[in-house]
């Protein structure tokens, strides 16, 4: 198996909202599982290409979903190609 920090759907690019952010490369259906974004060890909480990109917005198109010490990132909308993936989020509050 061969590791992939992000999905073949997304890139990492210049941001408007704050330096870079991640980037639909096609059209992403609503409630698709994008994959692991931060998961907790030791007490300390780690995030993944996915989770350290993504920024922050009040009308955000998705959400992170918590399975016992990891988050994983889902979309909640359809999302075009070169939109950008968002979340409402607390600083360092992956919950």
């Amino acid at each position: 198996m061969t590791y992939k920090p992000l999905p073949n759907c997304l890139t990492i690019k210049p941001s408007t909202i704050e330096g870079l952010g991640l980037f639909a490369i096609t059209d992403i259906k609503a409630d698709t599982m994008l994959g692991l974004s931060h998961m907790m060890v030791e007490g300390e909480i780690f995030r993944t290409p996915l989770g350290a990109f993504v920024n922050h917005s009040e009308e955000s198109n998705c959400q992170r979903k918590r399975e016992q010490l990891k988050w994983f990132l889902r979309t909640t909308k359809p999302i075009k190609a070169n939109d950008e993936l968002t979340l409402t989020y607390s600083l360092y509050k992956p919950e």
